[in-house]
């Protein structure tokens, strides 16, 4: 069954080097394990999704640059997340803020390529029905 994901989930990028926390602001939102609970809209890049450390992205033009400047070598770059669209499916029966809530079966798309990931969602109590 899938879990909810709350402030603190740690996340996990394709094509990143590091894992990285979901930070879940505190605005008009229900708690789940004392934490503020996510929905698919927390997906905004260094607010809600911090760096996955370097990128390996070869569709990331920091990342095609210093390859091609390394002789095709490919030379990861700081990551910058690019998440511009929500977070999908989303838990549609189940909503904070008229908003579908996050689980951990829910995956966010890098506009580099990359498929970020919840690893842990950050509470272990709450079931999705």
């Amino acid at each position: 069954m899938p879990l909810h994901v709350c402030n603190g989930a740690t996340l996990m990028c394709s094509f990143g080097l590091a894992p990285a926390q979901l930070t879940v602001l505190p605005v008009d939102r229900v708690m789940t394990s004392n934490q503020p609970a996510a929905t698919i809209m927390d997906h905004q890049p260094m607010v809600n999704i911090g760096s996955f450390g370097m990128c390996t992205s070869p569709a990331n033009p920091q990342v095609a640059a210093a390859t091609a400047a390394a002789l095709g070598v490919l030379t990861p770059q700081p990551c910058i997340p690019m998440t511009v669209s929500p977070w999908v499916p989303g838990a549609v029966t189940v909503l904070v803020a008229n908003k579908p809530t996050l689980d951990n079966t829910c995956q966010c798309q890098c506009l580099w390529g990359g498929i970020v990931t919840v690893t842990v969602p950050g509470q272990a109590k709450e079931l999705i029905p």
